[in-house]
């Protein structure tokens, strides 16, 4: 692992040598909310001046940029007595990602487990997975925020550079080949033992701003005694089943393929969809039978797989504790409060 130091305008010339070449994504502020605080959101940035680096959160991670809402898997075409099959992975130029926070890194880092680390990896992911550039920010933590709980505060892996704000400079994490050299056309140094304690003194500071948790102690034990206890049901009456906490979770993977033929079958295309577990009919199979038709067995099934089942595959929790679930839940329904009253706690 190295460390450099580098000032903040520096940060600048390695954005523009970045953009150069590269498609860059960064959080950019969309707005306000009703309290005013801004409102910011992934998108591909030509100006460094629009990033905003100390922003808190986004509504939606940073996942849609592999596993889109929607993609086209396949297409097929008749022309004469010719056809041609064409497969896109849509990913024709390199993204760099400008300022994820360790949640959304360690987020992406068991998707991958899932989606290229087993005997039948998904192309269309590892092929956009594998053209990032990924630099990581350090953050405040957000009242909502359980990452702490999640082991998910910090990261190890899955990036090239991470940058801690430490005042008028930024303490830099190298984490590939790639960003050394590319660090090397601006200008850094080796950290002294003033930026060491700037930075042990920044981590503390954060460590003090977590007041969202979750106990994680023997959850997979509680979770297996506690398979049928009452308060799923309760927390199922306040369910809507729309699926809003798959569509803005990190590391939801679950998705449907249709595919559509012309009625004169010369063309055809298969679609892959992001679905939600939460929905009425995502446990409905032919014949019209639904394994999971009430609103708390999804639910609970959702739990489960989150924090039972991947744990059980995987040795880790699939949640990040980014919080994203419970600010957008219409319900107000957050993974604190359901976890604790499976554990007979208050929240």
């Amino acid at each position: 692992m190295i460390f450099k130091v580098c000032e903040q305008e520096e940060l600048r010339r390695l954005f523009d040598i970045l953009a150069a070449d590269n498609t860059v994504v960064g959080p950019v502020q969309t707005g306000l909310d009703r309290n005013g605080s801004a409102l910011n959101a992934f998108k591909p940035v030509a100006d460094y001046t629009n990033l905003n680096l100390g922003y808190t959160t986004t509504k939606l991670s940073a996942k849609s940029y592999f596993l889109p809402f929607r993609e086209s898997l396949a297409s097929f075409q008749i022309d004469g007595n010719d056809w041609q099959k064409t497969v896109d992975y849509h990913c024709d130029r390199p993204i760099v990602f400008f300022g994820l926070h360790a949640c959304d890194i360690n987020a992406l880092n068991k998707l991958d487990k899932v989606l290229m680390g087993n005997t039948y990896p998904m192309p269309y992911y590892a092929a956009k997975r594998k053209n990032m550039f990924i630099i990581g920010i350090d953050c405040q933590p957000q009242p909502f925020c359980f990452c702490r709980s999640m082991g998910s505060d910090t990261v190890l892996h899955g990036f090239d550079l991470f940058i801690t704000d430490i005042g008028n400079r930024y303490f830099i994490e190298i984490q590939s080949a790639t960003a050394y050299n590319i660090l090397a056309r601006i200008k850094t140094r080796p950290p002294e033992e003033v930026d060491h304690l700037q930075y042990m003194a920044i981590a503390a500071h954060k460590n003090k701003q977590f007041t969202s948790r979750v106990d994680t102690t023997d959850l997979t034990k509680i979770l297996d005694m506690e398979f049928q206890s009452p308060v799923w049901k309760q927390w199922g009456d306040k369910c809507l089943g729309c699926g809003t906490c798959a569509n803005v979770c990190p590391t939801c993977y679950c998705y449907g393929v249709e595919e559509t033929v012309d009625i004169g079958l010369r063309s055809a295309q298969k679609v892959k969809t992001l679905y939600s577990c939460n929905i009425v009919d995502f446990a409905e199979v032919a014949g019209g039978h639904n394994f999971r038709s009430e609103r708390h067995t999804r639910l609970k099934y959702r739990y489960y797989h989150k924090h039972r089942g991947f744990v059980e595959a995987y040795e880790e929790s699939l949640c990040v504790g980014c919080g994203r679930c419970g600010e957008a839940c219409l319900a107000g329904i957050t993974v604190p409060e359901v976890i604790a009253s499976v554990r007979g706690e208050e929240s």
